[in-house]
């Protein structure tokens, strides 16, 4: 199951880690170190192609994932770059609404699994739905607990997963948001120091997993 959009200095990639822990920052390295290489030999270039490391959230399956998949698809109305998540090529909003036969990028039934719907159907509808809900009640701003939080879900999910990383989260606390809990710094939020591009994928917004 991959979800995703590629925009002009960053990638948002949501997928599912079914294979071991280590699967998706090997994956992720491999990724980096293969699109670096293409870039630099077909611009005749050295050096480092990526600015920063990427910052991994865990999140719950359900409405939750639901909610992440939806916040993704406006990543670029948020920008003001379109007016709707359809009209942005490099996303994964119309995959989901077009399933495609050749090509595929997302494995569709492990997605109607992970959101727990009856049918692929209904997930279009309720995908289709949320999104026009977004654009109808106003585009919503940027949620940092997307972009800088450990693990979003239940309470009871985030306090598991806080307690499996144990050391790698000390000073992290479970912050209610809604109708979900994140797990993120307590210290104050890095926006002020950074512009807005630069603050989703500054280096203090990434964790090592292990």
């Amino acid at each position: 199951m991959r979800i995703y959009t590629v925009t002009s200095n960053h990638i948002h990639l949501l997928v599912a880690d079914d294979k071991g822990q280590n699967v998706i920052p090997r994956s992720i390295q491999l990724i980096a170190g293969r699109t670096g290489q293409e870039f630099n030999q077909r611009k005749g270039r050295k050096g480092a192609y990526w600015e920063d490391r990427y910052h991994a959230t865990a999140v719950e399956s359900g409405d939750h994932l639901l909610q992440c998949i939806v916040y993704i698809d406006m990543n670029m109305v948020r920008a003001g770059v379109v007016q709707h998540p359809s009209e942005w090529f490099f996303s994964g909003y119309n995959e989901i609404q077009q399933p495609k036969r050749k090509n595929i990028l997302i494995d569709y039934d492990r997605l109607q699994e992970l959101l727990g719907f009856d049918t692929y159907g209904t997930l279009q509808a309720t995908h289709r739905q949320r999104v026009e809900s977004c654009l109808k009640e106003g585009i919503p701003l940027r949620d940092d607990k997307w972009s800088r939080s450990v693990a979003v879900g239940s309470e009871r999910f985030v306090e598991e997963l806080k307690g499996t990383m144990g050391t790698m989260v000390l000073g992290r606390k479970i912050v209610p948001s809604g109708k979900s809990f994140h797990l993120r710094e307590a210290q104050a939020s890095y926006s002020s120091l950074l512009g807005d591009e630069k603050y989703e994928i500054a280096p203090e917004n990434c964790y090592i997993w292990r």
